[in-house]
């Protein structure tokens, strides 16, 4: 099977069997959905990995880093940088839990809350764009699908 690759110069590219590969297709689709939302949030200025963090610690106040990490699916040691930043601009709060002092309480701040704000603007016009390409019809089977293949994974 021939597929062009539309990122390229447009010679044409054969992926064989990763053309029908479920796995392969879900990374490049998780590609194509990420540039997108990465360029909507450059235009506000900020990183898209930072959304979903944002989102899970306003949501859930008081958060452990454990928590987080597991919930945002990324590993502790790379959620560290991430939060030592978002903590050095002032866009979340990081307190010591109390009964166990090495494990930190998460909050999102004012200033968090209004960058969080602004990149769920861009999540927002984001989604109606995926819309598009699913098909409102055909987004919650679609979502009902990808969290089946999640759960049976992870």
């Amino acid at each position: 099977m021939r597929r062009v690759n539309k990122a390229g110069n447009g010679a044409g590219v054969t992926y064989g069997p990763l053309a029908g590969w479920v796995g392969f297709n879900l990374r490049m689709a998780q590609e194509a959905t990420f540039q997108a939302f990465s360029k909507l949030s450059r235009e506000i200025g900020e990183h898209p990995g930072r959304f979903a963090i944002l989102t899970l610690i306003g949501e859930n106040p008081g958060i452990s880093q454990t928590a987080l990490s597991a919930a945002s699916g990324r590993d502790k040691s790379s959620m560290t940088p991430v939060l030592e930043d978002l903590v050095r601009r002032g866009l979340v709060r990081r307190a010591k839990m109390d009964g166990d002092r090495r494990t930190y309480r998460l909050a999102i701040t004012p200033a968090g809350a209004r960058t969080l704000a602004k990149l769920n603007s861009c999540a927002q016009m984001h989604e109606r764009n995926l819309d598009r390409a699913i098909g409102a019809r055909e987004r919650a089977r679609f979502l009902r699908t990808l969290k089946r293949i999640t759960a049976a994974l992870s």
